[in-house]
């Protein structure tokens, strides 16, 4: 019966007797219209013959601040008891923030025994002030009281610290390689190397990528997780660089003698190292001619190797040249179709006297190849530039724009 009764006013109280037909209503309601329809439902309820209103009206109680009043007193109350707390726990937050990277410096003076890494006492000892720091958060929310927000706080680092491991995935991943890198440094600042295609003096080296000079002067940015997940070719770590180059003679020559000839226009040359020794072999065998693979060795320091193979093919062929040693040409095959007219030398001869023209060997042989004349050719070879171009693009790099800010890490 409650049930059907719908009070607006939840201070308002009845009670309810029942005796056999007869309704007894007692209580107080603070509105007329909730008395009105509370008689209206009991006397529509079947089996109800009296109603017997016993019901006070009484008047709203006017809005009360003293709960209000109360609580902020308790709030004051409170706030006064845990002062005390709340002023140690500051002092110790903010001297734990002040001392955070002394203190974070002093943990990791042992790391220089194990590493001369920048970047990972760097990353270390900011690690250890964010951890101080939080320590000095956590004693300060306890003192406030605040102890499962101080939980809540400390546990939801780990929680951010995944999500955004998550979001910057790749930002993480060439971070992470910076580290590596750093700790097991393949390469150092100024070595030229070789990376995806990419082949350059490694000009700056940050948490995010490595810059690189190529022999154009372009900078060329890598990120690190590329380089450390691909092949790193260390062209300096190794000063020693085999060059090779490839000439054909033909199958008339004394081979043995065109072999000496090469090797002695190497072990003559300055730029070309005497340990390893150079080595001229046979590669293959070709249509017109037998193809000879030279190998020689340079110290990429101080000379560069497509300058030193420029000068050695130029004294080979005229090497070759001068001792008659034929370099013949791809053999082709030339189709007339109409056919060739044929003269007669004796012919040729009378046309030639009755048109008042000279004849000249050369004329009989259009298409020969003409040898020039090398007798006022002068080989100084001392004088040709053969250093190495490693320096000037190292000078390049150093006076170039930075394209990227950030300290180098290597």
């Amino acid at each position: 019966m409650k049930q059907l009764i719908q009070i607006n006013d939840p201070s308002s109280a009845i009670d309810i007797e029942i005796q056999g037909s007869v309704v007894n209503l007692h209580g107080s309601v603070t509105e007329q219209a909730s008395k009105e329809r509370i008689l209206q439902t009991i006397a529509a309820l079947p089996g109800v013959t009296q109603v017997v209103d016993n019901i006070q009206l009484r008047a709203m109680e006017p809005l009360s601040l003293a709960p209000l009043q109360q609580d902020a007193r308790q709030f004051w109350a409170k706030t006064l008891q845990y002062l005390p707390s709340l002023a140690l726990g500051l002092a110790i937050f903010l001297l734990l923030f002040w001392l955070s990277r002394p203190i974070a410096r002093l943990l990791i003076q042992p790391l220089t025994w194990v590493t001369q890494s920048e970047l990972i006492r760097l990353v270390m000892q900011r690690s250890f002030s964010m951890l101080i720091i939080l320590l000095g958060l956590y004693i300060f929310l306890r003192l406030a009281g605040l102890t499962q927000f101080a939980v809540a706080i400390i546990s939801s680092t780990g929680v951010i610290g995944l999500i955004l491991g998550f979001a910057f995935k790749d930002i993480a991943e060439n971070f992470i390689s910076s580290l590596l890198l750093s700790v097991q440094r393949p390469f150092k600042l100024g070595d030229v190397i070789a990376v995806e295609g990419q082949l350059g003096i490694v000009k700056k080296v940050t948490a995010r990528a490595t810059t690189l000079v190529d022999y154009d002067g372009n900078h060329i940015q890598i990120p690190n997780a590329t380089i450390y997940k691909n092949v790193i070719k260390n062209l300096t770590a190794n000063p020693r660089i085999r060059g090779n180059f490839m000439i054909g003679i033909g199958y008339d020559t004394n081979i043995r003698k065109a072999q000496d000839i090469a090797m002695e226009i190497m072990m003559a040359h300055h730029g070309v190292l005497a340990d390893p020794e150079p080595q001229v072999l046979i590669t293959n065998l070709g249509s017109s001619t037998i193809n000879l693979q030279v190998y020689f060795w340079v110290n990429a320091e101080t000379h560069s190797v497509p300058k030193v193979a420029s000068i050695l093919m130029r004294l080979l062929v005229r090497a070759y040249e001068a001792n008659k040693i034929s370099m013949p040409d791809d053999a082709r095959e030339r189709i007339f179709p109409q056919g060739i007219q044929l003269v007669s030398s004796r012919h040729q001869q009378d046309q030639t006297q009755l048109s008042g023209q000279p004849i000249t060997e050369q004329a009989n042989l259009p298409n020969e190849q003409k040898i020039p004349d090398l007798s006022d050719e002068v080989h100084d070879d001392a004088s040709v530039d053969i250093s190495s171009d490693t320096d000037d693009i190292r000078r390049q790099a150093a006076q170039s724009r930075d394209p990227e800010n950030g300290a180098n890490i290597i």
